[in-house]
């Protein structure tokens, strides 16, 4: 298995597809959750794509948001995607200790805000993240706001 982190303008145009395919697939399809998952801040000019790749195949993503990008003076880390296919292989906590230390490089000293499925609070507390907010929907689907000062 193989990490990259890419801004946009480096990403082939088949890696692009690989991992636009994958969000669609698993947030939009399986999540049963219509949304628009292309909001612009894939191109941003500071956003990073963190993916892994195995045997020739996009296996997990996550998106790394620069301060103020999606909140006042935090980075934020988004879209954090295991292929269906390796859940198994427990990759999510490789994926986001991958995203953390990626962010922290790129933003030191700055901490990180994100929206997580509420259900997903005890795996992003194993992290370092806390929740900072009540639960709220977004698209229909229950999150929670968690921070890592």
């Amino acid at each position: 298995m193989n990490w990259y982190c890419r801004k946009f303008h480096e990403l082939s145009v088949d890696t692009l597809y690989d991992l636009l395919k994958l969000r669609s697939n698993v947030f939009v399809v399986e999540q049963n959750c219509p949304y628009p998952d292309l909001d612009d801040l894939d191109r941003l000019p500071d956003t990073q794509h963190l993916y892994a790749v195995q045997e020739g195949h996009l296996i997990a993503y996550a998106r790394l948001l620069p301060v103020e990008a999606s909140y006042p003076l935090y980075s934020s880390i988004g879209r954090v995607v295991v292929a269906p296919n390796n859940r198994k292989d427990k990759l999510g906590h490789a994926l986001i200790e991958q995203a953390i230390n990626q962010t922290l490089t790129l933003w030191p000293n700055i901490g990180i805000k994100i929206g997580a499925q509420s259900h997903l609070e005890s795996f992003y507390a194993s992290h370092g993240f806390v929740t900072v907010s009540k639960p709220y929907l977004e698209d229909g689907i229950e999150h929670i706001s968690m921070l890592r000062e």
